[in-house]
């Protein structure tokens, strides 16, 4: 078997991370080191905040619409003044044409929902209908007419008034209807017309001069944020405010888009299908998919119930559905992820909560702003340490890095899940990279765990048992692995010479797993059951390279038990260790394993997050333990077992001299005597 064409870091680069790319770096980390706490705030400062915004909506809320606009407007301001505009026409421009095209939209949603309203009295006779046929179903008179029986008398009983007790010598009186007649002035009338109107458009008119200001006085209102709140970091603080802007106005945006790509389908295909009013319904559709999730279900539930009153048959309420499920459904699962700029780096949990949130604070306009207020949140704790709570409870990216994840499904017994979480990996990973990266730090987590005293014998059983759990449920992926390198092998045959030239031009930082084909390994745990673990993973990868495997639990490497290891066609013995404090126990293995066969090639490996690239340390520590190679990483031990290098003999101890000339000075002290 070969392996041509996969290299490994395994120098500087490898330690620094270099061979990885962007995400997975960012991912891996120490598994030694502890996660920083996340400080989380005081309850009377999350009631006093919730309390500020709750009394202050009708100031806070004006602000929230005219920052988010003002995020939206600014990449059209900045295209204007490219393009030779001074500041304050493109602001006004921009701004006078984002709210002329809202002005616009509500118009003719007014326009097509009066037209509407008159004409449903036409559409009864077939809503009628349709209710006589459902009171025809069922048995007995049918359910609906029966249920509609009972609510009706209980609604009867519950207007029925108490009997009065009348006067013996007094008879009933009749009541005597009154009417009221109000006469209102002229002036009394138009103000009844437009007083409702009057805090819509004030409050419009206020967002359109906040909206203005802000787009004049945004360099200088960003300045005077940074000098109140940020300017100890001056470099945090400017990439926490460009990535809320670039953020929420992309999101607006590209959810514009996206809406306006599923409007018109749906406008076309009511109109194509008869239903009234199919450009109200296609607004209507445009405007409530920015609210999340129940939007789109509000903007099917009007057209079907329109679909309902307008054809006496069930047929175009099918189709009607149909239509908006198949559109749905394109613009869901092909629209929506290629233009990859709508992600909005929330958790749909957290797009939910904050609907609910922004709803029970700022009623329907919260709920519209729920999903960009909330991303503004999850910026700011993004960037910002007092606030960082923000984005672990709302924000998309993973809390517990990849190691420190897996371990919590080994810790909680469920191989299972770690074995998904083990195959999501592999879609990017090689095996070696998965096991030295993530799956070994687990392991070190739970070593730790168990030095520290705060692992129990059965949560370690546990651990070892879902560890080798995994790694049996991913032999498939061994399998598929070495398949796939006997073909990368073959179909590279012919360059294999330019590749490794390649190899000898770029040096020490890249290496290549060599060919284990012929050769025979035994991996074995050193200590416990998570050595075992380990080294089941070492001997998965092992065969991935075509070796010959065999697996030893730290049971066989007690005293009593290495002689009745079968080494006869073992090359090399591999041995390792989660504790780095077992050298003495490694040596004594070593000893132990190359007096029970001479000329086996032992090696320890002391497993840790990364391979070292001291190899002078490794070489010195080896030649000290009578070892033939001593490895840190999965590769490292890889390389070591499949090494051609001859056998290192064992040395011979002073000690064992010492005996030795004991009984020749035992002759001459009694020669001496006599």
């Amino acid at each position: 078997m070969a392996t041509a064409g996969r290299r490994y870091q395994v120098a500087a680069n490898r330690r620094n991370g270099a061979h990885l790319s962007e995400p997975r770096r960012a991912g891996i980390v120490s598994a030694a080191r502890a996660l920083p706490r996340t400080s989380l705030p005081s309850v009377a400062s999350v009631v006093t905040a919730v309390a500020a915004l709750y009394f202050g909506r009708e100031v806070f809320l004006p602000i929230a619409i005219a920052l988010l606009l003002t995020f939206a407007l600014v990449p059209m301001v900045s295209a204007l003044k490219r393009a030779g505009i001074p500041r304050l026409p493109a602001v006004i421009a921009s701004v006078l044409g984002a709210f002329t095209v809202l002005a616009l939209f509500s118009f003719i949603v007014a326009a097509q929902v009066s037209e509407l309203a008159q004409n449903i009295p036409l559409y009864q006779a077939n809503i009628l209908t349709k209710v006589r046929s459902l009171k025809e179903t069922g048995v007995g008179g049918g359910i609906v007419s029966r249920l509609s029986r009972v609510i009706e008398r209980v609604g009867q009983e519950l207007d029925r008034p108490e009997p009065a007790q009348p006067a013996a010598d007094q008879p009933p009186r009749e009541p005597i209807p009154v009417e009221i007649v109000a006469r209102e002035r002229p002036l009394e009338v138009l103000q009844n017309l437009i007083g409702p109107l009057l805090s819509p458009l004030a409050s419009a008119g206020l967002i359109v001069v906040v909206v203005i200001f802000m787009l004049l006085e945004r360099e200088d209102l960003r300045d005077r944020f940074i000098r109140l709140v940020g300017y100890g970091d001056l470099h945090r603080t400017t990439e926490a405010l460009q990535d809320a802007g670039k953020r929420v106005g992309r999101y607006l945006l590209m959810q514009l888009v996206v809406n306006i790509v599923y409007a018109v389908p749906i406008a076309i295909g009511l109109w194509l299908l008869g239903i009234p009013n199919p450009l109200l319904w296609g607004l209507l559709a445009l405007a409530l998919r920015f609210v999340p999730y129940i939007g789109p279900v509000i903007a099917t539930l009007l057209p079907l119930f329109l679909a309902l009153a307008v054809a006496p048959g069930w047929s175009l309420v099918l189709w009607t559905a149909g239509l908006f499920v198949v559109v749905e459904l394109i613009t869901g699962n092909v629209i929506e992820p290629w233009l990859y700029g709508s992600r909005t780096g929330l958790s749909p949990l957290a797009i939910i909560v904050a609907a609910i949130f922004w709803t029970w604070l700022w009623g329907p306009l919260g709920l519209v702003l729920s999903t960009p207020l909330t991303v503004c949140l999850v910026v700011l704790g993004r960037h910002v340490p007092q606030f960082e709570f923000l984005d672990v409870l709302f924000g998309n990216e993973p809390v517990l890095e990849p190691h420190a994840r897996l371990y919590q499904r080994l810790l909680a017994g469920d191989p299972e899940e770690a074995t998904d979480h083990a195959e999501e990996m592999l879609e990017e990973k090689y095996l070696v990279e998965f096991y030295d990266e993530v799956a070994i730090p687990a392991l070190l987590l739970g070593e730790q765990d168990r030095v520290r005293g705060v692992l129990s014998d059965e949560q370690r059983q546990q651990v070892a048992g879902s560890a080798l759990t995994m790694v049996a449920n991913l032999d498939d992926s061994a399998q598929e692995e070495a398949e796939e390198d006997d073909t990368a092998a073959a179909e590279d045959n012919g360059s294999r010479e330019d590749k490794q030239v390649q190899g000898e031009v770029q040096g020490e930082d890249d290496t290549e797993l060599p060919d284990g084909t012929g050769m025979s390994v035994l991996c074995g745990g050193g200590r416990g059951e998570l050595d075992d673990a380990a080294a089941a993973m070492l001997a998965q990868v092992l065969e991935v390279q075509g070796a010959t495997v065999l697996r030893a639990s730290f049971a066989d490497m007690e005293p009593g038990s290495i002689r009745r290891l079968e080494l006869d066609a073992v090359d090399t013995v591999v041995v390792g260790f989660l504790n780095r404090d077992s050298v003495k126990h490694g040596r004594f293995l070593v000893r132990r394993l190359k007096r029970a066969k001479p000329g086996l090639r032992v090696g320890i490996v002391l497993w840790s997050e990364a391979d070292s690239d001291n190899q002078e340390a490794d070489a010195r520590l080896a030649n000290e333990i009578n070892a033939d190679f001593v490895a840190h990483g999965m590769v490292g031990a890889v390389l070591g077992a499949l090494s051609s290098a001859p056998p290192v003999a064992l040395k011979t101890t002073a000690k064992r001299r010492v005996r030795r000339l004991a009984p020749a000075r035992k002759k001459e002290s009694l020669a001496a005597a006599k």
